[in-house]
């Protein structure tokens, strides 16, 4: 099992930064693949990037392309995400999730994934 642990939330205004951190323990079989994906009230969780820790392949969603970049530490086997150039849409809680491979289809992120964490909260205020 992983257990998965993010931080690094906030309320930014349009056009600022904020990085995301998710801190993964237990089983590096099961976070082999490690990604974040966001949700707002009312909507279907939607996966904004992942990343196959092992080879370094990265998979983002159309719409944070050139904006967000995410990246791992293997050493503290942390997954980041650095977002800039926020909008007001990138509002939601972003959730960690892990599992043992990535899908290559961005429809399908979270599909592979096994375990998540508890969510941060981003807020971008236009």
């Amino acid at each position: 099992q992983v257990q998965l642990v993010e931080s690094g939330g906030g309320s930014v205004q349009a056009g600022g930064s904020l990085r995301l951190s998710c801190a993964a323990s237990g089983s590096t079989y099961s976070s082999r693949c490690m990604g974040w994906f966001r949700q707002v009230p009312g909507k279907e969780r939607e996966g904004v990037a992942t990343m196959d820790t092992g080879s370094g392949s990265t998979y983002y969603a159309e719409s944070v392309k050139g904006r967000f970049t995410v990246s791992h530490d293997n050493a503290k086997n942390t997954l980041y995400l650095q977002m800039n150039g926020l909008k007001p849409e990138d509002t939601g809680t972003y959730y960690c999730g892990a599992g043992p491979r990535c899908s290559t289809r961005v429809s399908l992120m979270a599909s592979p994934l096994i375990a998540w964490g508890q969510g941060t909260q981003v807020t971008v205020s236009s």
